[in-house]
């Protein structure tokens, strides 16, 4: 289970403390168990800061404050506070990154839903780049070449990883499908056919706003026929 620990400290001094947070990081390079780190300031009091630092478990959590060069920066961080600041040990119960919640739902339901439903979490202006497209396509014309899918396959996603940064989601997937239809002049063969790949997908306000797209289009050829050995 993921293990954050809470520091919330006051201080007049933050540079002072930035800078000696970044003194640990240099310090603590290959040692360190710490995977994320977020400082907020409270809007209501420029003096007042909170410290989120995420660990694997709590086990790694302790292994990291055990090491020598953390011990050092805590003593000195505590030396720039205007007062003592407090400690909280939190295991973590709930843990949703949303964004890639969205964009793991757009990939389990493509192939199912229909078109409106599926492109309901898209922005209007959202603007998609794949590579065997001449030209980006614009919200409509990604709708069209979804629908372009659909008559031409019967598939569904799998997916096998995704990484959540700031805005945006990567994902990894398998894709699966049946060719039943029409597909870029290719008629319908039956042929069962896989494909890999990975989505960049970029958000706005909870929405996706712009997609980048890698796979193995050549691959799909192959299978359907179309290249050679």
């Amino acid at each position: 289970m993921t293990f954050v620990q809470l520091i919330d400290c006051r201080t007049s001094r933050f540079d002072e403390m930035n800078r000696l947070l970044d003194s640990w990081v240099e310090q603590t390079n290959g040692k360190r168990t710490a995977t994320h780190a977020t400082i907020g300031k409270d809007r209501a009091d420029a003096s007042h800061f909170v410290e989120i630092v995420e660990f694997p478990s709590y086990e790694e959590a302790m292994r990291n404050s055990g090491l020598p060069e953390t011990e050092r920066i805590a003593q000195e961080m505590v030396a720039l506070c205007d007062a003592p600041p407090t400690f909280m040990d939190l295991d973590v119960v709930r843990d949703e990154r949303l964004n890639a919640v969205v964009a793991r739902e757009f990939f389990e339901r493509a192939g199912r839903s229909g078109t409106a439903e599926l492109f309901e979490r898209f922005h209007e202006d959202y603007l998609d780049h794949d590579p065997a497209n001449a030209e980006d396509l614009r919200l409509a014309g990604a709708r069209e070449e979804y629908e372009g899918w659909r008559r031409a396959f019967v598939f569904s996603f799998r997916v096998d990883d995704q990484i959540a940064q700031d805005d945006r989601v990567c994902t990894r997937w398998a894709w699966a499908g049946k060719h039943t239809g029409d597909f870029v002049g290719i008629p319908a063969t039956g042929q069962n056919v896989t494909m890999t790949g990975t989505t960049w997908h970029r958000f706005r306000d909870g929405r996706i706003c712009e997609g980048w797209w890698e796979y193995d289009r050549a691959g799909l050829m192959e299978q359907l026929g179309v290249l050679g050995d």
